[in-house]
């Protein structure tokens, strides 16, 4: 997913820099190969947080669900 996620952004930025070759701006000084790089740079951070969010009782309300599951015997 994370590749999908990285392809798509690398995209769409190369997207805008080729309408901005078209309108005669100036394009974006990265090589496609940065481009990707940081894209996949940027994604890589984004789904580790998420999964550490996703699998950790962050929030007051999953830390109480939590005490609650465990009271009752359910984990």
């Amino acid at each position: 997913m994370q590749a999908a996620i990285t392809r798509l952004a690398v995209l769409v930025i190369l997207l805008v820099n080729q309408t901005l070759i078209t309108f005669g701006w100036n394009p974006l000084p990265f090589s496609e190969e940065q481009v990707y790089e940081g894209v996949s740079a940027v994604a890589t951070v984004a789904v580790a947080v998420w999964a550490w969010w996703k699998n950790n009782n962050v929030t007051k309300k999953a830390q109480h669900n939590e005490k609650f599951l465990k009271d009752r015997g359910m984990k």
